[in-house]
């Protein structure tokens, strides 16, 4: 995927996990699309490492992989915020 896709999915998958974890976050927009991206990068990982699968393109099953990460990522910036 090129830089301009991984920015269109970063900010999907990143306001998709804040919609499920809702609750004070960090910043705005550009925040939103790290944590998604981030999220992509930590989710594929984890799922490779699993033997789940990975990011692999805007498809379904990529998408659920990456909101997860940004999910985790999300609980991290919580657990360290406090």
């Amino acid at each position: 995927m090129g830089i301009l896709a991984w920015i269109v999915f970063g900010l999907i998958a990143g306001v998709i996990a804040k919609l499920i974890m809702p609750g004070k976050d960090p910043g705005g927009f550009i925040v939103t699309i790290i944590i998604g991206i981030l999220g992509a990068v930590v989710g594929g990982w984890i799922g490779s490492a699993l033997g789940l699968g990975s990011v692999t393109g805007f498809n379904l099953g990529s998408f659920v992989v990456a909101v997860l990460g940004a999910i985790v990522l999300l609980v991290i910036y919580r657990m360290v915020k406090k």
